[in-house]
């Protein structure tokens, strides 16, 4: 990249920052105000549909925008293009696991894995504690794999598959599981973003942990007590007497404790830090073989054959793995829950992934990433303005770049030394980058994580965004943290 003298990298591992030195703020700021106003427009005619297709065009509409200021301001075609392909392989992993968990909820429809779990977890669960229990569930299960998507691809469909059950809402159900998932992803030293924090901020993993503890914990709480309150306040009327739907589970599929060995084992594989693919791949897998033993009567249907045989079992848990399947019952709510896209039904999931990359592409291209980081900074001063400049600039990187690791590489390196300038230790830096890069980007509809969790629940991110309590509540408590200075720690001179 030595034809544009004015655009350096600064390598970050496989990550790199561009500064280009021809930008202005106002400049870069053009593609991101075009952006939010276009996706504002485009909501407000589509509503919900909007996430179906114009959404992505829109996302390729800024794309566009960014490139022409990048064309006024000496960036090549060819810079742009290289950076968008660079961004979109390094969502070649959340594709791939996109395709598998669609693959999974497919097999494990088909098996009665997740309707044992519904059957199960309906008479555990009642509307009171419903929430709070998803929180504690969720956050259990994400502690001991270190992966959020992990977590809401297993116990979070089954989790939202009682509430819906339960007539609970979506969003409620939704928000429960993403709070869960996102504390264990946060705490736990498995996660790969827990682990990335500290390395940008140069600090060690443990103490960014113990130190993360401090504004995780108290949001955690809270989070478990509104949704407490939330329990209490919902109106169960109506909604209490399940009987009726464990029944039409019971007479649609073999409910059998032992098909609870299927996720069993696949977290087991997490734990034992199998690659998620492979985990993935396994619990599919392990869930077709279950279908063949357990619900032969529903594969032979999938199947669309009269007699099952080799070639009618093969096409049966093939098509609940590729393709739209649902299961009848006697219940129309059931029958709703009780249906899968497989593979297919993620494909606009991963279409929004790579529209969002090309955007996130063109902006690092030219240098509006590090312009816009540079300037948030340069507006602050004491050592709150430092806190809360960190957390602002996370949060739009998370909406510009799209992507959560770009959140925390971006300000991890451009922040350092400012921290340090000040007299912070590195933990400051990292417990920040995670409050406000790591947990927000759930909340950005074409975000990674946004656009991944809400393919996979099957729930919009604005129906969930309100009761994804702990995601927006944390940068709000390193915020409180920082203005009030407590625990800040400061750098022990050698």
């Amino acid at each position: 990249m030595q034809e544009d003298s004015n655009i350096e990298e600064i390598k970050i591992e496989d990550q790199k920052i561009i500064v280009n030195k021809e930008l202005n703020i106002w400049e870069a700021l053009i593609p991101v105000l075009a952006l939010v106003s276009m996706l504002f427009f485009n909501v407000y005619v589509y509503g919900d549909d909007a996430l179906s297709g114009s959404n992505q065009f829109i996302l390729l509409l800024g794309a566009s925008v960014a490139a022409i200021v990048g064309f006024f301001n000496k960036v090549s075609y060819k810079i742009m293009v290289e950076e968008i392909s660079e961004n979109i392989k390094s969502t070649a992993g959340a594709i791939l696991i996109l395709l598998m968990v669609g693959a999974l909820a497919g097999t494990w429809l088909i098996s009665g894995i997740i309707p044992t779990m519904i059957y199960y977890g309906l008479q555990i669960l009642n509307p009171t504690i419903f929430l709070a229990a998803c929180v504690v569930i969720c956050a259990i299960i994400s502690l001991a794999t270190g992966s959020s998507w992990t977590t809401s691809a297993t116990v979070g469909i089954a989790l939202i598959g009682i509430g819906e059950s339960l007539g609970i809402s979506l969003g409620m159900t939704a928000g429960a599981v993403l709070s869960g998932a996102y504390f264990g992803d946060k705490m736990s030293p498995l996660s790969d973003t827990t682990n990335l924090a500290p390395a940008m901020a140069g600090g060690d993993l443990f103490d960014h942990i113990k130190y993360m503890s401090y504004t995780t914990v108290p949001t955690i709480i809270i989070t478990l007590i509104v949704f407490i309150i939330i329990g209490f306040s919902i109106d169960t009327a109506g909604v209490t007497d399940v009987s009726d739907k464990l029944i039409s589970i019971d007479e649609a599929f073999n409910i059998t404790p032992w098909l609870f060995t299927v996720p069993v084992l696949v977290i087991f594989l997490i734990i034992k830090k199998a690659p998620p693919l492979i985990a993935l791949l396994g619990g599919t897998l392990l869930g077709g073989i279950a279908a063949l033993i357990f619900q032969p009567d529903i594969v032979l249907e999938v199947s669309g054959a009269k007699n099952l045989d080799f070639i009618a079992g093969y096409k049966g848990v093939m098509n609940a793995i590729t393709v739209d399947t649902s299961v009848e019952t006697s219940s129309a709510e059931l029958n709703d829950l009780f249906s899968s896209g497989g593979m297919k039904g993620m494909l606009g999931t991963i279409w929004l992934i790579l529209c969002a990359m090309v955007f996130g592409g063109v902006m690092d291209a030219i240098g509006a990433l590090a312009r816009i980081s540079k300037s948030i900074l340069s507006m602050f001063d004491s050592i709150f303005g430092l806190f809360a400049s960190t957390v602002f600039t996370c949060v739009v990187l998370n909406g510009t770049a799209s992507d959560q690791y770009l959140a925390i590489v971006v300000p991890g390196k451009m922040y350092a030394k400012a921290f340090k300038d000040k007299g912070l230790a590195p933990e400051n830096l990292s417990r920040t980058l995670e409050d406000s890069g790591t947990v927000t980007s759930v909340l950005i509809p074409w975000n990674t994580c946004g656009a991944y969790q809400s393919g996979v629940l099957g729930v919009p991110v604005v129906d969930y965004f309100a009761f994804a309590i702990f995601n927006w509540l944390s940068p709000i408590m390193t915020l409180i943290f920082a203005a009030f200075r407590i625990k800040i720690k400061e750098l022990v001179s050698k």
